[in-house]
């Protein structure tokens, strides 16, 4: 073999050596960028999930606050309104109390007897409003709103001025703290 030859097959194999050196140079950053793509994709996703978590969290608290203040909210309405069916019971008492009250001034009746069924009757309403119970003030000539009164009937108006507004009140309305408990049953101006 020439010294060329062996010249030339030494070059070939320093070519091919430094290509093989290469070709690993190259594959080994190929390896480490895939590896670094998949650490921070790794490291990404783990953010995302910790994201997620932190949100789905944030979500949880927020609806147990929510529950938490409507849940007190509750249970304040029902101390509240605790007594609601004592007061209806009582209010057909009231109504004869008052019946009652305007039948003593009717008549002639012992004034020791009317100033007692007075004092009892105010002494039962003055408890009953310490425990929230409020009369629902209605009037003759007031304009009738459905929402508020209970129409049990129509009649034709006396005066002009007097119809779709209230001729009579029939039963008065009563209110416990802000709820309304019995509407006032009134007769309105046709």
């Amino acid at each position: 073999m020439s010294k060329k030859n062996k010249v030339d097959k030494d070059e070939n194999i320093k070519e091919q050596e430094v290509d093989q050196a290469t070709a690993t140079l190259d594959q080994e950053e190929t390896s480490n960028e895939a590896n670094t793509t998949e650490d921070l994709t790794t490291e990404e996703q783990l953010q995302d999930q910790v994201a997620a978590e932190k949100e789905k969290f944030m979500r949880l608290f927020a609806e147990f606050e929510n529950y938490k203040k409507r849940t007190s909210k509750e249970r304040v309405d029902m101390f509240r309104t605790a007594n609601q069916e004592v007061m209806l019971a009582m209010l057909p008492i009231i109504d004869d109390f008052e019946r009652a009250l305007k039948h003593l001034n009717q008549e002639d009746a012992s004034k020791s007897i009317l100033e007692g069924v007075e004092l009892i009757y105010h002494k039962l309403m003055k408890t009953l409003e310490q425990k929230g119970l409020s009369k629902i003030e209605v009037a003759q000539g007031d304009t009738f709103n459905a929402d508020d009164h209970e129409a049990v009937t129509q009649i034709a108006a006396p005066s002009e001025d007097l119809k779709g507004k209230i001729i009579d009140v029939i039963e008065k309305g009563y209110k416990l703290g802000e709820k309304v408990i019995r509407f006032p049953k009134v007769v309105i101006g046709q």
